[in-house]
């Protein structure tokens, strides 16, 4: 019975899913279920009750979760021990991240700190917000990026820095002429909103209402890239974050107003398990995240 097969074993009992424990660990479904079962033979004792209308472990299962967590977590010490000891930094971290930062906060950062660590590998994977803390929870991911971060016993916050966020527009708007643009102004206007699970719509729909306005809501997407391209043909304003709509801004197919009499932010943050043993590379990278901001 080897090391990484007990933390396959300890992912599943911990997600309750088959897939969630392949995809946590880069392997086939089928190979974690091949995986049980070589356990069970090893150990001469049923570790999971096979049922499809529910996942459970057997009490047998239970103790060898148990106890295997504790392995696998004095493991992973002693191994970023030893990389900390022969002062080497290398070896792979799995980042999962909302669109908006991915594609947008993330790439000078990400370039930033491969120049000085090469020999690190990033797997960065692009999701939806809750997606985002699926994947930290369930060990897919081991540091996932957010907006507004939702506080979970299970996980540790790293605050990064805020962004500020503006009211996009066409060119050709009606509001375009408006200077400067006080909030009240968006009364009532067509609004593009991301879909109603995304906590930056939350702190939107929060900022709007705290300042008694309504505006008609006429479209809503999960990402910042479908939001921007709807206001490019006119279908309405936006709120985004700033540095996500530079590059419309540069070619004059957006405008990216800031509101005059209110300040919007949403905070950027980094998340991990409570419990996840950071290895010398995630050390690195979420410091270079912090001095970056």
């Amino acid at each position: 019975m080897h090391i990484e097969g007990i933390k396959v074993f300890c992912d599943l009992a911990e997600t309750g899913s088959f897939t969630k424990a392949a995809h946590a660990n880069g392997v086939t479904q089928s190979a974690v279920s091949q995986l049980v079962a070589s356990m069970e033979r090893q150990l001469r004792c049923l570790l999971v009750e096979r049922s499809k209308k529910k996942f459970r472990l057997t009490r047998e299962g239970e103790c060898l979760r148990d106890h295997g967590k504790q392995i696998v977590h004095a493991f992973q010490q002693l191994q970023a021990s030893l990389q900390e000891a022969r002062c080497v930094i290398s070896g792979s971290i799995r980042v999962a991240t909302i669109y908006s930062v991915g594609l947008h906060d993330l790439p000078p950062y990400l370039k930033l700190f491969l120049r000085e660590f090469p020999t690190v590998n990033v797997h960065v994977q692009y999701l939806r917000a809750n997606e985002v803390y699926e994947d930290v929870l369930s060990n897919a991911a081991d540091i996932g990026l957010v907006a507004c971060p939702s506080r979970d016993p299970r996980l540790q916050i790293v605050p990064l820095r805020s962004e500020q966020m503006v009211v996009i527009m066409s060119p050709g708007h009606p509001l375009a002429a408006v200077r400067p643009l006080p909030t009240q102004g968006l009364e009532g206007q067509r609004f593009i909103a991301f879909e109603p699970d995304i906590p930056t719509r939350t702190a939107i729909d929060r900022f709007l209402r705290e300042r008694g306005v309504k505006v008609r809501t006429v479209m809503e997407f999960d990402n910042i890239e479908t939001v921007k391209r709807a206001v490019e043909v006119e279908a309405g304003i936006a709120i985004v974050p700033k540095s996500a709509a530079q590059t419309e801004v540069a070619r004059h197919t957006l405008l990216a107003v800031p509101l005059a009499d209110a300040t919007l932010e949403r905070p950027l943050a980094a998340i991990h398990r409570m419990d996840k043993v950071l290895t010398p590379p995630m050390i690195r990278f979420l410091k270079t995240l912090g001095e970056a901001s």
